[in-house]
């Protein structure tokens, strides 16, 4: 009997001890902290703890968001706009004093080349055109004798073919030389030249040389490369399925990937007419409704067509978590002292775009309530 008196009092006792290590008074001067919780649908947290982590509490609002078609393409100039410069001749560099890209300006010197031929074509122009001062005399002495019945209609007709043949080959040459750039009158003055001159044939830069001093060109050969930027533009390709909806003026906002992440504006000028019969695609061509200088033409661009636009009620796409396949936020409950409490609401969403999401179910929020809009993932996503 003293044994089970003395198991009963010490059972009382240890439960006497264990009941005031339950319990914890608050410091002196403030009330006890709620517990920090995630249970069921609500989340509290210390004030403390929301200003440090730069969290931010913020209410639904109406955005415009934009149905968007996508394309790809690369950045161009109309053909009139691109040159590439060879030679009529072939001949040896004797010339060039350029770099890839310097501008120029039409008609400007661009490189020479000289050759022993240049010589030979123009003493053989030189020599024709002697020739022809004979056969235009003698032909026009075969038509005087014939009219006046002294020499025969064979004379006449041979005389008029050796003129005509002679005046034929004399204007071609002449022509050639000018398209050399060699000026026909010096060379009837005895001012002969082994090099020639070419000039660029439009205002740009510099985008290649293919060449060095003392190389040797052929009319097949392509010396240097001239663009002029002042009508750059977006080549893009559309898909078969979405070209219904594009139209002339709608606007584009694009990007080039490999050259960071800033944005871009175009908007549409023309739309193809002819379908690719392999890609399925129709090229759309956009003017740029902006100048840059640091664009290259054949830049590899990625481009959303803005086709239709609406109001919506949207968030910050910070202010939604995905947690075990669905979507939440959490919205202001209560605050009490210096602890908030947030409730987890069930989202649906739609667009997005300037960082905003649409909220396809605004009626979970009642209006104004606010919400955490930054750093709910630390709370719920994780």
């Amino acid at each position: 009997m003293k044994c089970t008196a003395y198991y009963i009092i010490y059972l009382v006792t240890l439960l006497v001890v264990l009941a005031s290590c339950g319990k914890q008074d608050a410091p002196p001067g403030e009330a006890a902290a709620p517990k920090d919780s995630t249970q069921a649908n609500e989340v509290t947290i210390s004030k403390a703890q929301f200003e440090t982590s730069g969290m931010a509490l913020g209410t639904l609002s109406m955005h415009t968001f934009a149905d968007r078609v996508e394309a790809n393409g690369y950045l161009d100039v109309p053909p009139q706009n691109k040159a590439e410069v060879s030679t009529y001749l072939e001949g040896y560099i004797h010339q060039i004093d350029l770099l890839v890209g310097d501008p120029v300006k039409k008609g400007q010197f661009l490189v020479s080349l000289i050759n022993p031929q240049y010589l030979q074509l123009q003493q053989d122009y030189l020599d024709t055109k002697e020739q022809l001062v004979f056969l235009k005399a003698e032909y026009e002495r075969q038509k005087t004798l014939v009219a006046e019945n002294i020499a025969s209609q064979k004379s006449f007709l041979k005389a008029q073919s050796d003129y005509k043949s002679a005046a034929a080959r004399y204007q071609g040459m002449k022509e050639k030389l000018k398209l050399i750039n060699i000026d026909p009158a010096r060379v009837e003055a005895g001012d002969f030249t082994s090099t020639i001159n070419i000039y660029a044939p439009i205002t740009g830069k510099i985008t290649a040389i293919n060449t060095t001093l003392g190389s040797f060109v052929s009319p097949s050969d392509v010396i240097l490369e001239i663009i002029n930027k002042d009508h750059e533009h977006l080549e893009l390709q559309v898909f078969e399925k979405d070209i219904l909806k594009l139209k002339e003026e709608q606007t584009i906002e694009f990007r080039i990937p490999n050259a960071g992440d800033e944005t871009f504006r175009a908007e549409i000028h023309r739309v193809g007419q002819s379908l690719d019969p392999e890609k399925r695609t129709v090229t759309v061509h956009a003017d740029l409704l902006e100048e840059n200088p640091r664009f290259v033409t054949g830049m590899y661009v990625e481009a959303q067509v803005l086709t239709d636009t609406l109001q919506a009620p949207a968030l910050p796409e910070a202010a939604i978590v995905q947690e075990e396949g669905q979507l939440y936020l959490l919205a202001m409950k209560s605050q009490q002292g210096n602890h908030y409490t947030f409730e987890k609401l069930k989202m649906k969403t739609g667009r997005t775009a300037d960082g905003q999401i649409e909220v396809l179910n605004p009626q979970v929020l009642e209006p104004d309530r606010q919400v955490l809009v930054q750093g709910a993932f630390s709370l719920i996503g994780n």
